[in-house]
């Protein structure tokens, strides 16, 4: 007869083992299932259904409508369209270019949903701009990085239907709207980072512009905007769902695109079909892999050996809470965010919402930020290497840089983790 602790270390450890020696987390999550399910005498038929099961979601059709989406906008012209938008608000603040930063990567996250699609689109606009302007290269990429981590929390984010898939079906509509507050409140942090350090090392401001020019710089962002307003209007009017309203939302980023704008021929629509086929390839694998490898550690009853181990340690939910997010912050340091939603959220759900009393959309924003500020930090953030490979800077320089950054993360994160309006409070107010 199989023993349960052999079978636990043997899905863990190898799952450990085989990131050690960096083989890709999807491989990694299915082989140790795989092993683990020979050991039990589990019928690998069972792996296999649990994948296929893990896919079969028809709220997982949102995604790949939210990356085309995403890709169409981001090459069309949006970003530069964002930029100028974003400048024509807060450019004239000292350090102008910064706060533009911070307040197009807030746009741009309503349209993208992620960090790295926010750091590629704005990052290789704006880094280059900040440093023609005088600006520090360790500056310019660490406030891009940072930014872009209002990408995954301000709607719409695929990463929310992963955690709504991994919970067991939280409404992805108060998901959505649960990120608004906290996104905005992470932008508006490092924005006064932003304005703090360009007093000190004292940037430019940016340029005056026209009314004639204001206006066509506001019409031109706004039709971009829309493509987020039309998401979220669906959603919480209940004319659509979160698929329906992606679905509509590829239509028009399509017209505005390729017979608005005009910047891409619609030929590129082959490019952007491929490039967002190939992410979503990446991502419905990881999710089936994922879900044999939650089956598993369900099976095992890991999840409720995670919560008692946690409740011998304390009882107290402020305690419990803090362990929680070290904890967090301490995987999103060595592990990409859709894996770590998928792993951890079957193991801590079971502690916050049935022995702590947090509601799951608290708690999702909760996970989400915490694995946001993963993709900043060394040595696995994807945001930052993307930024250093834009900014031609090392890491080691960036880092120094990023500390107050990280510190103005860490205290929205605790002020979200225990104050629960903050998150709450849209959601209750729109969808009830």
């Amino acid at each position: 007869m199989a023993d349960q602790s052999i079978a636990i270390v043997i899905l863990l450890g190898s799952f450990i083992v085989m990131l050690l020696v960096q083989i890709p987390i999807t491989f990694a999550l299915a082989v140790a299932s795989v092993a683990t399910a020979t050991y039990l005498g589990i019928p690998l038929m069972a792996v296999v259904q649990q994948m296929v099961q893990g896919v079969r979601s028809f709220s997982l059709l949102a995604i790949p409508f939210f990356i085309i989406a995403g890709e169409m906008m981001g090459q069309g012209g949006i970003s530069r369209r964002l930029i100028l938008f974003s400048n024509l608000l807060v450019g004239r603040v000292r350090g102008g270019l910064a706060q533009v930063n911070c307040l197009a990567s807030m746009f741009f996250g309503g349209i993208s949903g992620s960090a790295v699609a926010d750091v590629s689109s704005i990052g290789t606009i704006l880094i280059p701009m900040m440093k023609k302007d005088g600006y520090d290269d360790d500056f310019s990429v660490g406030i891009t990085v940072t930014s872009a981590c209002q990408g995954v929390i301000i709607p719409p984010s695929h990463n929310m239907i992963i955690y709504s898939l991994a919970a067991g079906g939280v409404s992805v509509g108060r998901l959505f709207l649960g990120g608004f507050i906290p996104g905005v409140m992470l932008g508006l942090g490092l924005m006064i980072v932003s304005y703090i350090f360009a007093v000190r090392r004292n940037y430019p401001k940016g340029r005056k512009y026209s009314l004639r020019e204001a206006v066509t710089i506001t019409k031109d962002a706004l039709l971009g905007l829309m493509t987020a307003v039309i998401i979220m209007g669906g959603v919480i009017s209940g004319v659509f769902t979160a698929t329906e309203s992606a679905a509509i939302a590829v239509v028009y980023a399509f017209f505005i695109t390729f017979f608005v704008y005009r910047e891409i021929p619609l030929a590129a629509i082959k490019g952007i079909l491929y490039g967002a086929l190939k992410t979503l390839a990446m991502v419905m694998a990881l999710i089936a892999a994922a879900s044999a490898f939650g089956w598993l550690m369900a099976y095992l009853r890991i999840p409720a050996l995670a919560t008692q181990a946690l409740l011998s340690i304390s009882h107290n939910k402020i305690v419990l809470l803090l362990l929680i997010n070290l904890l967090l912050l301490l995987l999103g340091t060595i592990m990409d965010m859709a894996p770590l939603i998928l792993i951890t959220t079957p193991i801590l759900y079971p502690v916050v919402v049935s022995e702590l009393g947090m509601s799951p959309i608290h708690f999702g924003i909760m996970l989400i930020l915490n694995l946001a500020i993963g993709l900043t930090t060394p040595p696995v953030g994807s945001a930052l290497f993307v930024g250093c490979a834009i900014g031609k800077i090392r890491i080691e320089k960036v880092i120094k840089t990023m500390l107050p950054m990280w510190l103005v993360m860490v205290m929205v994160l605790m002020l979200i983790t225990f104050v629960p309006a903050i998150t709450m409070f849209v959601p209750n107010l729109l969808m009830p």
